[in-house]
Order: C-alpha cells, then sequence, then structure tokens
C-alpha cells in the first residue's frame, strides 16, 4: 500500500479491494475517488475504450518496472442474479464476443486461441497425472462424453471470453450503466464458455430459447451439447482442483454437479 501513497501523495485515503489476483485498493481524496490496482494488463485499454469497464484515468510506470493503473470509481452495485435474464446481459456479452479490437488487442498481447481440442488434452492430463481419471463412474462417464462429442465442440469460432462469467463480475452503477470487470481470466476461446455458464447458473430452462435470441443464437440440439460440453470440461477442471488441494467437501460436490451434467447430456 506504501507504493500506492508515493504514486498518489500522501493526502489520499487508501484502502484494500480485496480480489484474489494482483493488489487493488481503493483511493479516496476529498471528493475525488480511484480504483487502483498493481500490474494490471495492458488490455484494461482498449476494455475501457470499449465502455465494457469503466473508464480508465492513467496509467503510470514505477522504477521498479510494475505498472499501476487508476480507473474512475463508480457508485453502485452488483448484478443481482435474477437480473442476469436482462437482455442488457446478452447486449453486453454479444459486444464483448464480437469486438475485433478486444481480439486483436489479446493477440498481440500473446494469447493464444484455446479449442476444444486444447481442453480435452489438458483435462486429460491433469486428471490422470493425479490419477482421478478412474475415481468415479461419473468422471468415466464424463470422459467418455468429452471424447464422442469433441467434433461437435469443435464447431464455433474462437472470441474473446471473459471466463468467469457471474453476477458478482458485473456492476450495475447508480446511473444505470452496465459494466463486466475482473479480466483475469481473459481467453481466446468459445464463447459459450461465458453464455453456457450464464444459462445455466441463472436462466430458467424454459427461458433458454428467448435469452439467446436477445444474444442472437438460435438454441438447437448441437448448441446444447458444446454446452454441456465446455460445462463438463470446467466441473472436471475444479474437480481436479479441489483434489489437489484436499477439499473433500467441495470435491465432492463437484461429483454430485458432475453427474448432473452427464444426466443433461444423455438426455441429448
Amino acid at each position: 500500500m506504501e507504493w500506492f501513497k508515493k504514486v498518489l501523495g500522501e493526502e489520499w485515503e487508501i484502502t484494500p479491494a480485496g480480489g484474489l489476483t494482483g493488489e487493488a485498493y481503493f483511493a479516496k481524496k476529498d471528493t475525488k475517488q480511484l480504483f487502483l490496482k498493481r500490474n494490471s494488463s495492458p488490455f484494461l485499454a482498449v476494455l475501457s475504450a470499449e465502455g465494457i469497464v469503466p473508464k480508465l484515468v492513467w496509467t503510470k510506470r514505477l522504477n521498479n518496472g510494475d505498472v499501476v493503473t487508476a480507473q474512475k470509481w463508480l457508485e453502485g452495485r452488483e448484478l443481482r442474479p435474477a437480473e442476469m435474464q436482462h437482455q442488457r446481459v446478452a447486449d453486453l456479452l454479444y459486444k464483448i464476443h464480437h469486438s475485433t479490437e478486444l481480439l486483436h488487442m489479446l493477440l498481440r498481447l500473446g494469447k493464444k486461441p484455446i479449442t476444444a481440442d486444447d481442453y480435452i488434452v489438458s483435462i486429460e492430463k491433469r486428471l490422470k497425472r493425479n490419477q482421478i481419471d478412474n475415481a468415479s463412474i461419473e468422471v468415466k462417464d464424463a470422459l467418455t462424453y468429452l471424447n464422442n462429442y469433441l467434433p461437435v465442440a469443435r464447431q464455433e469460432n474462437l472470441t474473446v471470453c471473459h471466463g468467469d462469467m457471474n453476477h458478482h463480475n458485473i456492476l450495475l452503477t447508480d446511473d444505470g450503466q452496465l459494466y463486466l470487470i475482473d479480466w483475469d481470466n481473459a481467453m481466446i476461446a468459445d464463447p459459450i464458455l461465458d453464455y453456457g455458464k450464464v444459462l445455466n447458473s441463472y436462466i430458467p430452462k424454459e427461458n433458454w430459447k428467448d435469452w439467446l435470441n436477445q444474444y442472437g443464437i438460435e438454441l438447437d440440439n448441437a448448441f446444447l451439447i458444446r454446452m454441456y460440453w465446455y460445462l463438463i470440461v470446467d466441473c472436471l477442471s475444479f474437480f481436479a482442483f479441489h483434489y489437489e488441494r484436499n477439499e473433500h467437501d467441495k470435491y465432492e460436490e463437484r461429483l454430485l454437479l458432475l453427474k448432473e451434467l452427464n444426466f443433461q447430456m444423455r438426455l441429448l
């Protein structure tokens, strides 16, 4: 926190903002408020220019090579779970997934597209390394589905994805603006990674078709296979994550979720 004081001055009141990655802080001086972060990706500038995150005010490089960014602090709240059904969320995701500026910037930063083949190779290696690829019938069934439906999972253009779509990461400001924050997991991949999680976590099944129409996609069997394919990959990744950390309760929760996803896949 001290080096933020050196950048801004002693008269600024600085408090931690939390977060899992990087160092983030709130800074306040009189009526001025900023959100500060150390070593944010240069991607932030393009997100700001596109109006997807709050405005980037300045970027400064410190003598030790660290980069400090300051964004405009906006009063507001995170989106409520029920509000994820609103068309504005679909519109925001559409804008992100169809932005050539965002895509070109990630490519310039060295991000390589992650294909369905990359995902299945990665998860199979991770499960085998931990000797849990045969841990249960649920895991074996999931891997069977991933291999059987890989040709269907390949059938999509790869775009910029947020990678952590949940209502906690969507800011609704007091003046009604909507922003998607926390881009530490940004990637180039199948956009179903984003809107598949929104559908499965927040939208009642009877409303899936209407929500996807708002985004601009037709709901068909191939879409559902791709969606559950990626949800299974995500579930297996967390399954391995919790296993590696001996988090038995969370490990068991993921097994239950995997069982449900396998069931949905069997229905297709």
